[in-house]
């Protein structure tokens, strides 16, 4: 049995504005009606695995748990790191928690929540062929078979070619993002992989890999350990301990400096989106090479990608070449696709001028649903809520401003003061000033409500929580 451990605390924002820090994208439906987060769930259950490990961070500890209730797996365990530490001690923690829970013999698969692999058979067998040699006590990573002079990836060195079997190789070395010359080399010279990121072993020989090439991150990862504690249905790292521990990626911690690596092939096509135009090639352009997702038209465009994140939004590309279009309700990204790489820069410029669409998402999501602004002014503010069947808010009041809730779809418990009574569709309720208050959801399909705000101060730190289910403060 294999125990699958998924990444999932990153913010990328190459795909931006789609992908945020508030909202990165594995949690976003780039593809298809499920998130990249819960293909990958999915890919790793299954006879092979058994009940996933999810690590994460403070900001999508309850999105991780619900996105995988949602596909049906309520035992994924998510563990919580406190303070961002990069890969080396997440790994460690998951290590750690997997010796102590099913021995050191006990298998991980380490493996991104945002990769893109389609042929599941392959990716399978893929895994089969690193199990024999992790069995031996190799650490086994998983490297994909450059199809072109990539510079946006690192790369595998191997000992040999790969010879089309998908069997493990020994590892030369690990080589950094190359240059485009560089990576041309790679490419004729056969005996390159991109580095997947993908990584197999037995939970007790990562650990001793560790204590061998990074014992400084050994006390703290264990501290963290021992001061953690279960929150609701998750698991939370001690933040003294954990953030003792060196920031380190796993590959320098451990993979670049261990004694005994090997590489398997992925003999299935693989791709991270890790850039628009790497996201245009999976939607599988047409004949001109324009692709299109959402409310979008193209014409007499080629080469282009057109998108549309939101329903009242149609983007119309007229003429376009070698283009990509992005339009989201709070902002729009117009590029060139041979700059695709240069986005995540773009995003830093947004930020030194304070620009909220940097890393805030349109749509807020909390552990009970989510919320949106939909108009905005210096005294009002109207939202629209979505509270998932069985959710509630938290017992609050508000000092500086009223609320007004009209429940368009479903049906809202509400409580204000004493009183708690059924709202149903078309019906309303307003909260005063300085009101006790709180909404939940009874029922079996999620409700939709309208909230009007208006006030002196319309800030979300304007609540004073007095319970809560979900153990905000």
């Amino acid at each position: 049995m294999i125990h699958p451990v998924i990444l999932c605390g990153g913010s990328g924002t190459r795909l931006w504005p789609t992908s945020r820090k508030a909202y990165p994208k594995q949690f976003a439906k780039l593809l298809s009606d499920e998130s990249l987060y819960q293909t990958t769930l999915r890919r790793l259950s299954g006879p092979m695995f058994s009940r996933p490990i999810v690590m994460t961070n403070e900001l999508f500890r309850f999105l991780a748990s619900q996105q995988a209730g949602q596909i049906g797996l309520t035992d994924a365990r998510v563990v919580v790191e406190p303070i961002l530490r990069d890969t080396g001690p997440a790994i460690l923690a998951a290590a750690m928690i997997v010796a102590q829970d099913e021995g050191k013999d006990a298998l991980m698969l380490v493996a991104p929540s945002d990769h893109v692999i389609s042929d599941i058979p392959s990716f399978l067998a893929s895994v089969e062929a690193g199990v024999k040699v992790a069995e031996t006590g190799a650490l086994v990573t998983f490297g994909i078979v450059p199809t072109r002079p990539e510079t946006g990836y690192g790369y595998l060195e191997l000992s040999a070619q790969p010879n089309g079997s998908g069997e493990a190789i020994s590892l030369t070395s690990f080589r950094e993002k190359p240059d485009a010359a560089t990576a041309a080399e790679f490419l004729e010279a056969g005996n390159y992989l991109w580095n997947g990121g993908i990584f197999l072993f037995r939970a007790g020989d990562v650990i001793a890999s560790f204590e061998a090439n990074a014992p400084q991150l050994i006390a703290p990862v264990r501290a963290a350990l021992d001061q953690g504690e279960d929150d609701l249905s998750l698991f939370r790292l001690g933040i003294e301990g954990f953030g003792a521990a060196e920031s380190i990626s796993f590959d320098y911690a451990v993979m670049e400096k261990a004694d005994k690596v090997a590489a398997v092939p992925l003999t299935c096509p693989w791709s991270d989106l890790g850039s628009w135009d790497a996201l245009w090639a999976e939607e599988q352009p047409d004949a001109e090479g324009v692709a299109t997702r959402g409310q979008a038209t193209a014409v007499d465009c080629s080469d282009s990608y057109l998108r549309s994140d939101d329903d009242n939004i149609h983007v119309v590309g007229l003429g376009l070449n070698d283009t990509v279009v992005v339009a989201m309700r709070d902002a729009v990204l117009v590029a060139d696709k041979d700059r695709a790489q240069d986005v995540k820069a773009l995003v830093n410029t947004l930020r030194e001028v304070e620009a909220p669409q940097a890393d805030d998402y349109p749509r807020f999501h909390r552990p009970w649903g989510w919320y949106e602004t939909l108009c905005i002014d210096s005294r009002f503010q109207v939202k629209r809520i979505m509270v998932h069947p069985g959710g509630i808010l938290s017992l609050q009041s508000h000092h500086h401003r009223s609320e007004h809730w009209i429940v368009v779809s479903g049906t809202a418990e509400v409580t204000v003061g004493e009183e708690v009574k059924l709202v149903t569709e078309n019906q309303s309720v307003y909260i005063p000033v300085g009101a006790v208050h709180r909404m939940a959801n009874p029922g079996k399909l999620p409700m939709y409500l309208i909230e009007v705000q208006t006030g002196s101060y319309l800030g979300e730190d304007d609540i004073v929580r007095y319970e809560d289910a979900y153990g905000r403060g």
